[in-house]
């Protein structure tokens, strides 16, 4: 029997569906570690295989979760809430609180206090992250937050401005394409969950590496790491990341850079930097921080859905 040609595309893409939940499954499965923290690009899949948010949900417990979103950086904070318990509930009939947090004195209510000692994930929605940080940043909330998903008592996530907010030192903003040059990107504190990091998010979507590479000239004892939308790099223990979904990871990693004119040379001025190492991973692929090693997975088998 012949199949027509929508047939055989419905038939692909039920194929490449169930592929990419064996594949969030897989990822799910892996060796029990301290911590999950997952850093999400934006624009995650919320409709068909959803396989990234169903990872956090499956590490934050399953049927069995007790979750927390935090939509602060959204300008539409109820909605974007919303939004997710949706997402979350279709996955199973879990307790979900929003913490609508929209002034710096509710980081301090015991509401939300109480909430976290029971709960199992805790998820970061995208928006504005000086937004996120003007709240949120140094309050007891935050601080229990850090400290518990450091200690692998919650599963934490952050995508967007969720994600940029994850180093000590994080991108507020800045342009894009052109050269790299000290213009090309605004500094300040983040909230410090990775520390060791530099995170740049919707990153090859929006053309952004030479503002990373800016960035890392500026701070040359951090890692930069520019992360693709409805693309995940999750964090297990203290060094391993894993990457999923449909683009890459770029890591850019100082630790043999040799030269750098930054402190050399005038604001949009062209920066040189000699010796980096960079690394473009996809799904299934691994990077240790620690031995600034890369492992290759299983990303040749990846199919991105229509």
């Amino acid at each position: 029997m012949k199949l027509s040609k929508l047939n055989v595309r419905l038939l692909s893409k039920i194929n490449n569906m169930m592929q990419l939940e064996s594949q969030a499954l897989e990822l799910d499965t892996l060796r029990p570690t301290k911590t999950t923290i997952m850093v999400i690009g934006g624009a995650e899949d919320k409709v068909h295989g959803k396989e990234i948010l169903q990872t956090f949900f499956n590490r934050s417990g399953g049927v069995n979760a007790r979750l927390a979103v935090i939509p602060s950086a959204s300008r539409e904070p109820a909605a974007q809430g919303d939004r997710y318990r949706k997402v979350f509930k279709e996955m199973g009939d879990v307790n979900i609180k929003i913490f609508d947090i929209r002034e710096r004195y509710q980081g301090e209510d015991p509401i939300w206090l109480e909430y976290l000692e029971e709960c199992t994930g805790v998820f970061m929605t995208g928006g504005d992250q000086l937004r996120l940080c003007s709240l949120l940043a140094e309050t007891p909330l935050m601080e229990n937050i850090r400290s518990r998903a450091l200690e692998g008592k919650i599963a934490l996530a952050g995508t967007s401005a969720g994600a940029a907010v994850m180093g000590y030192h994080m991108i507020a903003g800045g342009g894009s394409g052109s050269s790299p040059n000290r213009s090309l990107v605004d500094m300040t504190n983040g909230l410090a969950i990775l520390p060791d990091l530099i995170v740049d998010q919707h990153f090859h979507n929006r053309n952004r590496m030479a503002r990373l590479l800016s960035a890392i000239a500026a701070h040359p004892d951090k890692v930069g790491i520019g992360i693709d939308e409805d693309t995940c790099a999750l964090f297990e223990g203290e060094s391993q990341i894993q990457v999923m979904g449909k683009g890459t990871v770029t890591i850019i990693d100082p630790v043999e850079m040799s030269y750098t004119n930054a402190d050399k040379v005038g604001v949009e001025d062209p920066l040189s930097l000699s010796n980096l190492r960079v690394h473009i991973l996809c799904h299934g692929d691994g990077y240790n921080l620690h031995s600034h090693a890369m492992k290759p997975g299983l990303s040749e088998t990846i199919m991105p859905l229509d």
